[in-house]
């Protein structure tokens, strides 16, 4: 889900909101409905939303995630399981892990396999991830004021481009969601199925999480997030781009650069568990020199 990437699984910010009844059972605007999108962008946004949203049926899938950031380059494979996500490390700075490291990975998906109490605490923490990227969702339809631009040609399709600034009627649910008084940029919607295809976010301003004891975003700072349909149905955040400067409890500054890319989607057997994807990783070839 869009977004997703923004967490540590695989970061944005929010809580419980009020706002989710405004979104569910809303029915699923057709393209005949375009003039209405330009005189009420809007009802674009709730209808993207509520598709962003509603359960979906898609496999499970196996995919890598490859991320840089101020600590190099990493490529991970990932397998999802109704017990959670399991990875495997298999290059850093573009170069196969071997040795120690790959004995280490080795071991490190050993214990994971003899200590479901770990695996069980990691899918609680990507539960928490999702419902945040959720909430996430939930608020974008009241937290900006949209403006339509007409039609433009997305990577997967056309899609409907719309220009975003901060809606200064918008009353935070929650400390963290203080951050979108600071956002302004453009949303894509693909025409067809009504999904978000790109987020483009500029901090236009400083901002306090939670009145300032919490953390500060500076102004400057770029949020980029695209999607797509990688299959089945399944749409997945394909590409995340931050450029970020944050002031953590008002004391530490920390520069986040960070870049985050999926592919290779595959879809995974219904019945894996979390200790098959640990067996299906392990059996992966050596990793060429």
């Amino acid at each position: 889900m869009m977004f997703q990437l923004l967490y540590p699984r695989t970061l944005f910010t929010a809580a419980t909101l009020l706002l989710s009844a405004g979104i569910a059972g809303r029915p699923v605007l057709s393209q005949a409905d375009d003039s209405t999108f330009k005189n009420d962008p809007v009802a674009l946004v709730r209808d993207a939303s509520y598709n962003e949203l509603k359960p979906g049926k898609a496999p499970r899938y196996r995919y890598q995630l490859r991320k840089t950031d101020e600590k190099g380059t990493t490529v991970k494979e990932i397998i999802e399981t109704p017990d959670g996500d399991v990875a495997r490390l298999l290059s850093r700075d573009d170069k196969p892990i071997t040795g120690d490291a790959l004995q280490a990975e080795t071991d490190r998906l050993n214990n994971l396999f003899a200590h479901p109490e770990i695996q069980a605490r990691r899918h609680k923490k990507e539960q928490e991830d999702s419902g945040h990227a959720d909430n996430f969702i939930k608020l974008l339809p009241d937290a900006f004021l949209y403006e339509y631009h007409g039609v433009v040609d997305g990577a997967k399709g056309p899609a409907y481009r719309l220009t975003f600034v901060p809606n200064p009627k918008f009353v935070p649910p929650n400390r963290e969601a203080e951050v979108y008084h600071g956002m302004a940029g453009e949303l894509w919607i693909d025409v067809r199925e009504k999904r978000m295809v790109r987020f483009d976010a500029h901090i236009i301003q400083d901002v306090d999480f939670g009145w300032g004891i919490v953390g500060r975003l500076f102004k400057g700072g770029t949020i980029q997030v695209e999607q797509e349909d990688v299959g089945d149905g399944r749409w997945e955040a394909i590409s995340m781009k931050l450029n970020l400067t944050i002031k953590i409890l008002m004391v530490k500054t920390m520069l986040m650069r960070t870049t985050e890319i999926t592919s290779d989607f595959v879809p995974v057997p219904p019945n894996t568990d979390y200790k098959g994807a640990i067996a299906i990783l392990k059996s992966l070839p050596p990793p060429m020199q």
